[in-house]
C-alpha cells in the first residue's frame, strides 16, 4: 500500500498543523486529583459547584479547593488516591448538571499523571472541561486494487455530525490498550475484525492541543491519536453496527484529497491521512 511520499504537500496542511497546536484563549488554571497534576480548567468553571458524593460513592471524602501549589493557584479534588475515580465521578457529575460539560457518554477514559501513570478515570463527557488527555485510534484501509474507504459521520454524533473521517476513529476507554480500542471500534464501526484484515500495522500518531467548544466553550483538547493502515480483502465490506456512521464509500485517492482540499474531513482524520501520505 502506497503512501504517495513523492507527492507535494497540499497548501491545506501547515494551516490545518497550525490548529492543532493552539494555546488555550484565556490562561487555564491546573488541575490535581489527590495531589496529582491531570489537567486544566478555565477560569470560573469550578466556581459554585457543590459536588453530590452520591453520584460517586457517599462514604468517599472529597473536597473541591483552589489552593497555592508552586507558587500559583490551582484547583485541587483532594481526596485519597484510592478514592480518586469515585471522587472524579462526582466531579463530572455536578459539572453536568451546572451544563458545564460534553455530551454525556457513560464511558470510562484513563486519568493520568504527568508522568503518564494511571490514578483514576472519568466520564467521557467532562474530559475536554477539564484539559485531561485523552487517547484515540484511527485505521485507515484500502482496498486491494488501492481505492480507499471511508466513512460518513452519522447527522446526530455529537462532535463533526456528517463530516467525511477514516474508515474507523475512536476513544481508547479506560478498558482498553490502543490494540484492544483498535479491535473493538473497528467493528463497532466497520464490522471488520481485524484478524480478517491484512498487512495490519501502526502507522503513527497525530497530537492535538487545542481549545474545544464542548462545555460552552471552557474545554481543551489534549489528545494522542495513533493511528493504523490495513487493506481490507476483496469480498469484504464495511457494514456499520452502532449507528454512529451514515455510509461508507470506496474512493479513489485523488478524490480523498480533493475532500480533504476543500475540509470535508474532520480535523483528527484530516491529519490522519495527511501522515498516511506523507505530508
Amino acid at each position: 500500500m502506497s503512501a504517495h511520499r513523492e507527492m507535494p504537500v497540499p497548501a491545506w496542511v501547515a494551516p490545518a498543523r497550525a490548529l492543532a497546536h493552539r494555546p488555550p484563549v484565556v490562561p487555564r488554571v491546573p488541575f490535581a486529583v489527590a495531589g496529582q497534576s491531570v489537567g486544566s480548567v478555565a477560569p470560573g468553571l469550578m466556581e459554585g459547584l457543590a459536588l453530590d458524593r452520591g453520584a460517586g460513592r457517599a462514604d468517599v471524602a472529597a473536597a473541591l479547593v483552589k489552593e497555592s501549589h508552586a507558587g500559583s493557584e490551582r484547583w485541587h479534588l483532594a481526596c485519597a488516591p484510592a478514592d480518586a475515580t469515585h471522587a472524579l465521578a462526582a466531579l463530572a457529575d455536578a459539572l453536568r448538571r451546572a451544563g458545564r460539560c460534553g455530551a454525556w457518554r457513560d464511558e470510562q477514559l484513563a486519568v493520568c499523571n504527568a508522568a503518564g501513570d494511571r490514578i483514576g478515570t472519568v466520564e467521557r463527557g467532562a474530559v475536554r472541561a477539564l484539559g485531561i488527555a485523552t487517547r484515540a485510534v484511527h485505521l485507515v484501509a484500502c482496498a486491494p486494487d488501492g481505492r480507499q474507504w471511508m466513512q460518513q459521520r452519522a447527522f446526530d454524533k455529537p462532535s463533526h455530525p456528517g463530516r467525511w473521517d477514516t474508515l474507523m476513529g475512536g476513544m481508547v476507554s479506560a478498558q482498553d490498550t490502543v490494540e484492544s480500542a483498535l479491535a473493538r471500534e473497528t467493528w463497532e464501526e466497520a464490522g471488520l475484525r481485524t484478524g480478517a484484515l491484512q498487512d495490519l500495522s501502526h502507522g503513527g500518531h497525530v497530537d492535538f492541543a487545542r481549545p474545544s467548544d464542548e462545555g460552552e466553550g471552557v474545554g481543551y483538547m489534549v489528545e494522542r491519536i495513533d493511528w493504523f493502515r490495513a487493506t481490507v480483502p476483496e469480498g469484504l465490506v464495511p457494514a456499520n453496527q452502532d449507528g454512529e456512521v451514515e455510509r461508507f464509500e470506496l474512493l479513489e485517492a485523488a478524490d480523498v484529497q480533493a475532500r480533504l482540499a476543500l475540509g470535508a474531513f474532520t480535523p483528527e482524520a484530516a491529519l490522519v491521512l495527511a501522515g498516511f501520505y506523507g505530508w
